[in-house]
């Protein structure tokens, strides 16, 4: 493997992070986000829905935008993909349970969640959890755990 060839953990941040990118994207396009007459920056109220499925608002489409940032920048280090794929996960974890427990009326639900929101965010908090600390396995597996420049520290 040569030292600009990226390690599983990093492809799995960069895969995962394009894809919020993507996401981020789309829920600006007028027919892929269905109502987008009624988009608006924050809160309950907006009536945009991703694939007619998933409640978005503006400020949901940046979180959207600055998470994919952030997990193609992590995919720069091992370390940092680890970190992007462990905690951001965790952070998807909470935002399910924050779903589950601020009705979607309330003026608690600032992003938007609906139903769809809760199952994708428990989905991508495990699956991203699991990317984790797959790819972590698969290279002490390969014997090439930890960073060489953190080895005997």
């Amino acid at each position: 493997m040569t030292a600009t060839a990226r390690r599983p953990p990093q492809l799995a941040a960069l895969v995962v992070g394009a894809v919020f990118l993507v996401v981020g994207v789309l829920g600006f396009i007028p027919g892929i986000t269905t109502g987008y007459e009624g988009l608006e920056f924050a809160g309950h109220h907006s009536e945009a829905r991703l694939f007619g499925v998933f409640a978005v608002s503006i400020l949901h489409n940046l979180v959207h935008l600055l998470f994919g940032v952030v997990g193609v920048l992590a995919a720069r280090k091992r370390a940092a993909s680890r970190i992007f794929l462990m905690i951001g996960g965790g952070s998807y974890l909470l935002l399910w349970i924050i779903g589950l427990a601020i009705p979607q009326s309330s003026p608690g639900n600032f992003l938007p969640f609906n139903v769809a929101d809760n199952w994708l965010h428990l989905g991508l908090g495990v699956g991203m959890i699991a990317l984790g600390v797959f790819t972590t396995a698969l290279e002490r597996k390969a014997g090439d755990y930890p960073e060489p420049d953190m080895q005997h520290q």
